[in-house]
């Protein structure tokens, strides 16, 4: 795993802008808001020969509850190489307002050469023998099935819907889209990808502290790695990073439910049938009441990124899935607003309809065999790294309705996965049920072609 910060240079166009380190730029920003004097007379007062005066006169309020201040050293971008696929997931959970990308399995053809060491995972030293030949055989499964998908592409090109006019690229790009979409529920969600986040300080050092907090290997080493890195840019802000009791506490609750589940409940692995949960509440204060209408609210609207009303912004939305693929979660999981839920308690496995392997059920019967041993050792935790993207886990994600209706759009859209699409369209149907008038507003999608 490698772990570097990225800076950023003014372009061409600012080169006789003022250039600041990011605390320099919060320490500003804080005099900013504490005089009325404007921000070149601030700039203007530094000593450029030891700017760090400035900083520490400023960031001693931190210490003192001022956490705002930290918000306001611009996006630090951080990228990691080769962490799990799980690491990934769980660095976006955690960092909410981040804004960040992750390797995609739409483009990038994994193998065994992509698993991460088994070292850093905490797998027992016993049973990583018996891991690795399950991990080996996913990759075996995904490849054949890749590979069969493929063909039955190039042998029955109807089976995607290609835009009227595709060229020879276009086709190409779609085949492979169409069967690594299939295949991919047999990638381990210990395979190694690379990720990359941007976000300020302040959302960077509780980022670190919760990664920290969490009891296996990988997260830990990240969280210093990370912390490394941020140090180069926010030295000031470190001493906020580290683990504390409330983190460590509220994290071993997030890792024992899911584990507690497991040992009470058993490993179901079998395909589990859609169920969509979907709550709105749209009650007004009696001294703010409603005062536009749901079709005023989509006056002017083109596309998914146009401006809603008021109306719309207010109403609160809880959404949940009871068997979200991991393979989807993934994705889901980055929507930036609200707040995303899952256990990751496995309940299931996640396979398209009249997509197979022969194989497929001797391999689930050992992960299973394999996880019922694992939560029996004091790694028990590591359990995560036995699973694969075709697991089904309960997904929630709590927002407001005008994001909820980008979200459904974006998912349902043209180029969305289909599954996305069962998913979010299961949801809409939800929707129009409790507010009709919604329906002539939302523009429905159908996802392919991919």
């Amino acid at each position: 795993m490698k772990i570097k910060g990225i800076g950023i240079c003014p372009p061409p166009g600012a080169q006789n802008n003022f250039s600041v380190t990011p605390e320099l730029l919060a320490s500003c920003l804080a005099r900013y808001s504490r005089s009325n004097k404007g921000i070149d007379s601030i700039l203007a007062s530094i000593d450029w020969n030891d700017p760090d005066k400035s900083v520490d006169s400023i960031f001693r309020f931190v210490d003192y509850g001022h956490a705002s201040i930290t918000g306001m050293t611009g996006g630090i971008a951080i990228v990691i190489d080769g962490c799990s696929m799980f690491l990934a997931y769980k660095l976006f959970e955690i960092a909410q307002l981040c804004d960040g990308q992750e390797s995609s399995t739409r483009y990038i053809k994994m193998d065994r050469s992509n698993l991460q060491d088994a070292s850093i995972l905490g797998i027992p030293r016993e049973l990583i023998p018996e891991w690795e030949s399950i991990m080996e055989q996913a990759f075996t499964i995904y490849h054949e099935l890749y590979d069969k998908l493929d063909k039955q592409i190039q042998d029955n090109p109807d089976l995607i819907r290609y835009p009227s006019g595709s060229g020879p690229k276009v086709v190409d790009r779609l085949r492979k889209n169409y069967a690594l979409d299939r295949s991919r529920y047999f990638i381990p969600f210990a395979t190694r990808t690379n990720a990359a986040f941007v976000m300020t300080a302040r959302a960077w050092v509780d980022t670190i502290k919760q990664l920290e907090s969490i009891p296996l290997i990988e997260a830990r080493e990240c969280a210093s790695g990370i912390r490394k890195e941020l140090a180069k840019y926010v030295p000031r802000m470190i001493k906020h990073s580290y683990a504390d009791k409330a983190s460590i506490t509220q994290t071993k609750f997030a890792f024992d439910n899911p584990v507690n589940q497991m040992k009470e409940n058993g490993i179901n692995i079998g395909n589990l049938k859609d169920e969509v949960f979907l709550q709105i509440e749209q009650q007004w204060p009696p001294f703010i009441s409603k005062f536009q209408s749901i079709h005023d609210s989509f006056l002017g609207k083109s596309n998914r990124y146009s401006l809603t009303g008021n109306s719309i912004k207010r109403v609160f939305v809880r959404a949940a899935w009871n068997n979200m693929a991991i393979a989807e979660l993934r994705d889901l999981n980055r929507h930036r607003s609200g707040y995303r839920f899952s256990t990751l308690c496995p309940e299931g496995f996640y396979l398209p309809e009249g997509v197979d392997h022969p194989d497929r059920s001797k391999l689930l019967n050992r992960q299973k065999a394999f996880l019922e041993k694992l939560l029996q050792t004091d790694s028990c935790y590591s359990f995560v790294y036995g699973l694969f993207l075709g697991t089904q886990v309960s997904f929630e994600h709590s927002t407001h309705l005008d994001k909820f209706i980008y979200e459904i759009e974006l998912r349902t859209g043209s180029g969305a996965h289909f599954r996305y699409a069962e998913h979010l369209y299961a949801a809409y149907r939800k929707l129009i049920a409790e507010i009709p008038e919604l329906e002539s507003h939302i523009n429905i999608g159908t996802a392919e072609p991919e």
